[in-house]
C-alpha cells in the first residue's frame, strides 16, 4: 500500500473514532490564556511547485470537526495540504487528475482556491470556474463540473449545505460576479450545476462592482449568505446577501466601511463580517502618509434581520475569519492590519515581510481580546511581491482549541523556510493535542 494511501487511512479512522466518541469533552471550554504559537508544521515543496519549490501563495482552509482533519488551498504547490489537527502533523497533499492549475502569477486564474470537508468527500475550487470532489478514502477524484465562467478564470471560495447535498461556489473574477449552486449525491460524491446566481442589478438587484467573496450556510435559518466588498461605486459601500437554497437573493445587508470579505457563522444565528479595506476615522480610505487614524474594524451581525449587533474596532483587516465553538472565539487572519510595515517604511511595499495580526474576538462579549502577530511574505523575489502569501487564511479545530494559520516560506518562524501552517492556541508550548 502507498504511503499516500496508508496516510489517507488515517482521516478515515479519525472519522469513525469521532463519529463513536462525539464530541472532544473540551469542546465548549472558555479557555481565558493568552493565544501563543504553540509549534509550526513544514510544508514540503512539491514537483509540481510553480514557486521556487516553497509554499508562497495559498488560499482558503478548513478544519473538518468530525474528524479534526485541516485542510489548505495550497497554490505554490499545485496541492491541498491535509493535517491532523489534534497532533498537528502532516498527513499527506492530495493532488486532483487532472492537476490543480497552481500559481500562475495572477490570483484570478490559480487554483487551488477554496476548500470544504464533509467526509468521505472533499470539495475543491480551482481555475477555469472548476469544482472537483476528492474521496478522502483513496484520494481520488470522483467529480469534476464547471461553473461556466470566463475562460481561465476561477471558482474561488464555497460553502456546503449537508442537510440538502448543496454546495454554493462563488466565481470572485468574473464581471459580473457570481455563484453556483451545486447539487451533491452524498453517496457518491458526483456534482451537478444546479442554478447561477449573478449579482448583478438586473438579474439579483444586487449590484456588485468589486467581486463576491466567502459565502456561508446557516443550518438554523436554512440559508446561504455571502460578503458582498462594495455595492454601487462607493466604497465604503458592502453587503452580505442572503440566499435561499433555491437560488433566490432575499434580502441585502449593508454594511459600510468594511468591504467585506470573510464571513463565519457564530453563536445565536450572528455573522461575523470580515473586513477587507481599512477606511481611516473620517470615514475615507486609509492612507498612511496622511494625519489621519486608521480605522480597522470587524462587523457582528444578526443573519436573521441584517441588524448590526456590534462593530470591532481595532482589528482587521484581511480575508478569512473562522468561528471556533471550543473556546467561543472569533478568529481573523488581518494580513493587511495597518499595524504591518507600509510603503512609508523604507519603501517597502505593502506585502513585505512583518507583522500580520491573528485576531481573537470574544463571541460572548463581542469585543476584541487579542492581537497575535504572525508573518507576511512576498510570493515572489522580483518587482511584483503577491499579496496571496500574507498571512490571510485560518480555520481551528473546536477539540482541542489550535488555531491554524498558513505563513508562507521565511527564515524567522521555526520549520518554516519551506513553508508552514502555524498553530496556536493557549495550551502549552510542547503540547502534541493527541486526547
Amino acid at each position: 500500500m502507498s504511503r499516500n494511501r496508508t496516510l489517507l487511512c488515517t482521516i478515515g479512522i479519525l472519522a469513525a473514532a469521532m463519529l463513536a466518541t462525539g464530541a472532544s469533552s473540551r469542546e465548549g471550554e472558555r479557555n481565558e490564556g493568552a493565544v501563543r504559537l504553540l509549534k509550526t508544521v513544514p510544508i514540503p515543496g512539491t514537483a509540481a511547485n510553480t514557486t521556487a519549490g516553497k509554499m508562497y501563495v495559498f488560499d482558503i482552509s478548513f478544519v473538518d470537526q468530525s474528524t479534526q482533519t485541516y485542510y489548505l488551498a495550497d497554490r505554490s504547490n499545485a496541492v491541498v495540504d491535509v493535517v491532523d489537527a489534534r497532533t498537528n502533523e502532516l498527513i499527506t497533499q492530495l493532488s486532483a487528475t487532472p492537476a490543480f492549475k497552481g500559481f500562475t502569477g495572477n490570483n484570478g486564474t490559480s487554483g487551488p482556491n477554496g476548500v470544504v470537508a464533509a467526509f468521505p468527500w472533499l470539495f475543491v475550487t480551482d481555475a477555469n470556474s472548476r469544482v472537483v470532489t476528492i474521496d478522502l478514502r483513496n484520494g481520488k477524484t470522483v467529480a469534476d463540473v464547471s461553473t461556466g465562467g470566463t475562460p481561465g478564470l476561477r471558482a474561488d471560495e464555497m460553502a456546503y449545505d449537508p442537510r440538502d447535498g448543496l454546495l454554493m461556489a462563488v466565481n470572485n473574477a468574473d464581471t459580473p460576479p457570481f455563484a453556483t449552486l451545486i447539487n451533491v449525491n452524498k453517496a457518491t460524491g458526483a456534482l451537478m450545476v444546479a442554478k447561477r446566481i449573478s449579482f448583478d442589478t438586473m438579474d439579483t438587484g444586487v449590484n456588485a462592482t468589486n467581486g463576491a467573496e466567502q459565502p456561508v450556510w446557516d443550518p438554523v435559518s436554512g440559508k446561504f449568505y455571502v460578503s458582498i466588498p462594495q455595492i454601487g461605486p462607493n466604497a465604503k459601500d458592502g453587503a452580505v446577501v442572503r440566499i435561499s437554497t433555491a437560488g433566490t437573493v432575499e434580502a441585502q445587508y449593508p454594511i459600510e466601511f468594511c468591504s467585506p470579505a470573510g464571513l463565519t457563522l457564530g453563536p445565536n444565528v450572528d455573522l461575523l463580517v470580515g473586513c477587507n479595506t481599512v477606511f481611516d476615522t473620517a470615514g475615507n480610505l486609509w492612507d498612511s502618509t496622511k494625519d489621519v487614524t486608521a480605522a480597522p474594524i470587524q462587523v457582528i451581525i444578526d443573519a436573521w434581520t441584517g441588524k448590526i449587533d456590534a462593530t470591532v474596532p481595532g482589528v482587521g483587516v484581511g480575508d478569512e475569519v473562522w468561528f471556533n465553538s471550543g473556546d467561543g472565539n472569533y478568529y481573523t487572519a488581518s494580513s493587511t492590519s495597518p499595524l504591518r510595515p507600509t510603503e512609508v517604511v523604507a519603501g517597502t511595499p505593502l506585502t513585505a515581510q512583518g507583522a500580520a495580526i491573528l485576531g481573537v474576538i470574544d463571541a460572548r462579549d463581542q469585543a476584541l481580546k487579542q492581537l497575535v502577530p504572525t508573518f507576511n511574505v512576498p510570493a515572489t523575489t522580483g518587482p511584483t511581491a503577491h499579496a496571496a502569501s500574507t498571512a490571510h487564511s485560518v480555520a481551528a479545530n473546536a477539540g482541542n482549541n489550535h488555531v491554524f494559520v498558513p505563513l508562507g516560506a521565511n527564515n524567522v518562524f521555526p520549520d518554516c523556510v519551506t513553508g508552514c501552517i502555524a498553530v496556536y492556541g493557549t495550551g502549552d508550548r510542547e503540547e502534541t493535542a493527541a486526547r
